[in-house]
């Protein structure tokens, strides 16, 4: 039935560091496709992997595993704290002009996150830095054109491939140009379609090649290509650019739509039919439970009118997250924690940070 598919299409925040009743009862019976973890969610590696062990306990109608994602770039972004390594920004290889590093550094990050049943990072942030005075992406952007970030982009995404985690390119088409912050009200931009095709475009047309997973939506309106709709709810930028022109064939996946860059301008019933008429494939509900509870009753009371082309794409949507999810995670087995705990701040991460930090690039032996 479309309406029980539908509940694959969503990854939902928790609130704890433990799952309540009420949270597996709504994942299990909605068959929720997978769950967002946060600072409040994460106190040790021990508890971390109970968590997540906890939440792959729970058997969806679809019997594929849940996605457990969570936002590690490095630098600022950083969920997993002390006893994990603690990586710098992405800036800092831009600096070093290192593909070989960039692909150490989120392999190593992708295996002390898969020790304790992470298996999806949105990550790499490929936004360009292209405005000094951007301060919600600063030195998250692996540089300030788009050689140096198609490069590192690139050999981020494969890192994390190798070390079978899921990742996603963000935001797409470009945060690097902005001064607003989306969390809090919806950036506004007048470049055109040509000078994305020239800049913005350039780094996800190599991640796309490197076999990216996902790709998020950023929450800005750009008047002069979409005056009416910000990325998020845009056909123009999700099916006709990213799909079509730029060949995108698996996930896309909303920012969190609890920003107020959308709530404080949509109703939170009308959201999420926005984004997926846009052409987005999953959405993100990070923080409030009653949000992503309305937004999947919301979808669901209008399918019965909903046209023949919205419940198409609906089942498209469910049958690539469903396949991503048997060819990435079905056959990746479960590391013991006590096997994994070895790999969390591993001697060999350390000497790679270090590296970096000093602007020191190995010696290939």
């Amino acid at each position: 039935m479309l309406t029980q598919k539908l509940g694959q299409l969503f990854q939902v925040g928790i609130s704890g560091t433990t799952l309540k009743p009420s949270e597996k009862k709504f994942l299990k019976e909605n068959n929720i496709g997978g769950v967002i973890l946060f600072d409040r969610n994460l106190e040790s590696p021990e508890q971390i992997y109970q968590l997540t062990s906890e939440i792959q306990t729970i058997k969806t109608s679809d019997n594929v595993p849940l996605i457990i994602s969570i936002d590690m770039e490095g630098g600022r972004v950083l969920r997993l704290k002390d006893p994990f390594t603690r990586w710098p920004s992405v800036g800092k290889l831009s600096e070093l002009d290192s593909t070989a590093l960039a692909f150490k550094f989120s392999q190593s990050m992708g295996v002390e996150m898969r020790s304790v049943g992470i298996n999806m990072d949105f990550a790499p942030c490929i936004d360009i830095f292209t405005n000094p005075k951007n301060e919600v992406i600063g030195d998250r952007s692996p540089g300030d054109n788009e050689e140096i970030v198609s490069k590192i982009g690139s050999a981020l995404t494969r890192g994390y491939i190798k070390a079978d985690i899921i990742t996603c390119a963000k935001h797409f088409p470009g945060h690097g140009n902005t001064l607003l912050d989306s969390h809090f009200d919806l950036p506004i931009e007048d470049l055109d379609i040509e000078t994305l095709r020239e800049r913005e475009f350039i780094p996800y047309k190599k991640v796309i090649r490197s076999k990216v997973d996902y790709v998020m939506t950023a929450h800005i309106t750009y008047k002069n290509i979409d005056s009416e709709h910000p990325v998020t709810f845009s056909r123009k930028f999700i099916t006709d650019i990213l799909k079509d022109e730029l060949r995108f064939k698996k996930v896309v996946i909303t920012d969190d739509l609890d920003m107020e860059a959308l709530t404080k301008h949509y109703s939170r019933e009308e959201i999420p039919i926005l984004a997926l008429e846009a052409g987005c494939d999953s959405l993100l509900y990070c923080n409030n439970p009653e949000s992503h509870e309305i937004a999947l009753d919301s979808v669901k009371n209008m399918l019965g009118n909903a046209s023949s082309e919205f419940k198409l794409h609906i089942e498209q949507a469910y049958k690539k997250i469903i396949n991503l999810k048997q060819e990435k995670l079905s056959s990746v087995k479960t590391i013991p924690f006590e096997a994994g705990k070895t790999l969390i701040g591993h001697p060999d991460h350390l000497e790679l940070v270090n590296n970096i930090n000093n602007g020191v690039i190995p010696q290939e032996t």
